[in-house]
């Protein structure tokens, strides 16, 4: 595990996409459970760890995932993630920015967008698709992405939600004929080695919810050659 950061009411970790955030039926240990181990360790607290989870990442996905300390951090950062879920508006400023990079398959045919679709979550599946604007249970999805590098096979694109949807950013970026390198529930040709997809979280920002100072934290990519590659050539 690698510690971002951390102070007195939250802690960031670089989650890998072999690591879950929350306990679910595969019965692995949590990343929930490691942060708490190592947060007990550390400062020699005695009982039972406080930490709050107002955030995840899909399995798969890589990158800073926060995490609260205190209870009155928990409260103010799911507020403040519940906003982000909404649409923001031009006289809105959001109070958490998250920019994720991925590498997808070929290259958009406009190297940089904004990209609007209604998506429709089936449970069953645990997949999200492209829906009618205003279908039943749909819900807008918006995010932007701008061409960092393009290479032979592949494109590293930085992307920015304006909302918080399930799977928002594989779905749409499937969509438009770039599935995340390794995805196969959305498209992509063959799996990665280690059973992760190249989306990474790269970039969390945010007002500190007890101290009120601005706090950007960024995760390193994962130690992988096309990783290396590709983000090497960024100017």
């Amino acid at each position: 595990m690698t510690v971002l950061y951390e102070d007195n009411h939250i802690i960031a970790v670089n989650k890998t996409c072999n690591e879950i955030v929350q306990g679910d039926k595969t019965g692995d240990t949590p990343l929930s459970e490691i942060v708490k181990a190592y947060i007990k360790e550390k400062y020699n607290k005695p009982g039972e760890v406080f930490l709050g989870v107002p955030h995840r990442l899909d399995r798969p996905t890589s990158g800073v995932v926060l995490f609260a300390r205190t209870s009155k951090a928990l409260t103010r950062l799911n507020e403040m993630f519940k906003e982000k879920s909404k649409l923001s508006t031009v006289n809105c400023q959001l109070s958490i920015k998250k920019t994720y990079w991925a590498i997808v398959q070929g290259a958009p045919k406009v190297p940089e967008a904004r990209l609007e679709n209604w998506l429709v979550r089936n449970e069953q599946q645990n997949k999200s698709y492209i829906a009618k604007p205003g279908a039943k249970d749909a819900k807008l999805a918006v995010l932007t992405y701008k061409t960092l590098v393009r290479g032979d096979n592949y494109t590293l694109l930085e992307i920015n939600l304006e909302t918080g949807r399930h799977h928002q950013i594989r779905c749409q970026l499937a969509a438009i004929g770039c599935p995340v390198k390794g995805d196969l529930k959305y498209g992509a040709k063959r799996s990665n080695p280690d059973g992760g997809i190249c989306l990474h979280a790269r970039q969390i920002a945010f007002v500190h919810p007890v101290s009120k100072q601005n706090i950007c934290i960024t995760a390193p990519v994962p130690d992988d050659a096309l990783w290396r590659a590709l983000t090497t050539q960024i100017s």
